[in-house]
């Protein structure tokens, strides 16, 4: 029997189709890999962001205690407290810039990048406004009383504590439903700030000697607030990650203690 070789035209065509897929399947791997490396980077960024927020959290609920049991030894260590969520947000900005310029992520994977720098950043500012009450509490060295305006505190920063633990859910859940809910509970946060704005003005006239807490309590309320205005801040981060766009309405307040009459004033 003849045999039959193949030809040199029928080798070239083979080497020609190989030269084709080989880099196509390398491509495809290379991509595989930067995708699953960038959602191990992504992930390890959101274990951060979880572990600050954790400790964002001890820090508010710790320095409202503070105030209202007049423990000066534990807003010391609020202060303290405050160090280790500085250094995970200089570990978050880093690691996030590392991804960017390894993984040059585009569309949604970049917005979540995005979003975590601006979720760290508003952790870090919670992490300031409990450190500010820890140091009015250690200013004031227990030296005051804890009369009925101190359930109102702690009763904003129960809610407040709520809404933070529920926004840093939204955010390993990717559930914007729930930052959507966040978002707008901050509208109930302003108005009991405007309620203990109010109450503490009748507790400073029912009493004028307690006007030197009473200044030290609004500004530890006004912190608290802000915290939630924080807290709303990073609902819609989570939103823009998820959805692209910011909200498509203004954000809802309630605080109207910049235009409120004090009796005696004006």
């Amino acid at each position: 029997m003849e045999n039959v070789m193949p030809s040199r035209t029928t080798e070239s065509n083979h080497d020609l189709a190989d030269a084709k897929i080989a880099p196509a399947l390398h491509g495809r791997v290379i991509s595989d890999h930067t995708v699953k490396a960038f959602d191990t980077d992504l992930n390890d960024l959101i274990r951060m962001l979880a572990e600050m927020g954790g400790i964002a959290e001890k820090a508010v609920a710790q320095s409202v205690n503070a105030l209202a049991t007049r423990n000066v030894g534990l807003a010391k260590k609020i202060v303290e407290l405050d160090n280790a969520i500085d250094a995970l947000q200089r570990e978050i900005e880093s690691k996030a810039v590392a991804t960017v310029a390894l993984r040059q992520p585009v569309a949604v994977d970049l917005r979540s990048i995005i979003a975590t720098l601006r979720v760290a950043s508003d952790l870090e500012r919670i992490g300031d406004l409990a450190k500010n009450i820890a140091k009015r509490v250690i200013a004031l060295n227990g030296n005051y009383p804890t009369p009925r305006t101190v359930h109102g505190l702690r009763h904003m920063a129960d809610m407040v504590l709520w809404q933070l633990h529920e926004v840093l859910e939204s955010l390993a859940l990717r559930d914007d439903a729930k930052a959507m809910s966040v978002w707008q509970g901050d509208e109930e946060i302003d108005a009991i700030y405007t309620s203990l704005f109010r109450e503490v003005l009748t507790y400073v006239m029912e009493d004028p000697g307690s006007i030197a807490f009473s200044i030290h309590l609004l500004f530890c309320a006004k912190n608290v607030e802000r915290i939630g205005d924080h807290v709303t801040n990073i609902a819609e981060a989570v939103h823009y990650m998820i959805e692209g766009h910011p909200f498509e309405r203004e954000r809802p307040k309630s605080d109207t203690t910049t235009s409120m009459h004090i009796p005696g004033v004006g």
